[in-house]
């Protein structure tokens, strides 16, 4: 399991990932609100949990959080010096899992943790939909919704969009998306041939196909559904 580490107090930072190490959690450590956006930005799919400060030298956790659950459905841990109802309100209203108060014994820390991502596991294990932009996809029964309506996809569409739905945020290049869909149902897939598919998706689910909102094209890298 993965953790990305939020906190500006070093002394602490560095107490906390060594104990978090110590209990077989890898971690990933900033001091700044700046870096930590970096990393969720370039590298959210790699953690299982993020754990941040509420306040940092030039932000805040709540930004965080903000910007981690637009990207992913994450599970969000709060460490602050405040123990105010106000400020333990606003930090679960925005989407939090939990919230500990400085100073705190870390076995119980560890323990919170250790709670959290149970819960998503077992969340993770009976969710039978994924959402992206307005699109619901029943992946159980194989049918994609738009506003509640079904849209038909051919099966090669219906995989091309499982693949962006399960990157959601990453620039994945034509060569990517061929290595992953070439074989679907026997078909032979070419690179003009993806190109076709993806504005197939592209008429079925964007609102204005010729400006996408939903399969982004990133020039020169590839294509990216989400932020």
């Amino acid at each position: 399991m993965k953790i990305l580490l939020v906190e500006d107090d070093k002394t602490i930072a560095s107490g906390l990932e060594y104990s978090l190490q110590h209990d077989h959690f890898s971690t990933v450590l900033c001091y700044d609100a700046e870096s930590a956006k970096k990393v969720i930005v370039e590298r959210l799919e790699e953690f299982d949990l993020c754990l941040f400060d509420v306040s940092l030298p030039d932000g805040s956790g709540y930004d965080l959080c903000k910007l981690v659950k637009k990207q992913k459905d994450l599970p969000v841990i709060f460490l602050t010096a405040v123990d105010d109802e106000v400020n333990v309100v606003m930090g679960l209203d925005m989407g939090a899992d939990d919230y500990i108060t400085k100073p705190f014994r870390i076995r119980e820390l560890i323990s919170r943790i250790k709670t959290v991502l149970r819960r998503y596991q077992r969340y993770a294990q009976t969710k039978t939909y994924m959402d992206i932009n307005g699109i619901r996809i029943h992946t159980q029964e194989g049918k994609v919704y738009k506003n509640g309506q079904e849209i038909v996809l051919t099966a090669l569409e219906y995989r091309l969009l499982l693949i962006f739905a399960n990157h959601i945020g990453q620039i994945l290049s034509r060569s990517q998306l061929l290595e992953q869909i070439w074989d679907v149902a026997g078909d032979f897939v070419n690179d003009n041939t993806l190109t076709v598919y993806i504005k197939r998706l592209r008429e079925k689910l964007e609102d204005n196909p010729q400006h996408p909102q939903i399969i982004k094209t990133v020039r020169g890298l590839g294509y990216k559904v989400g932020e």
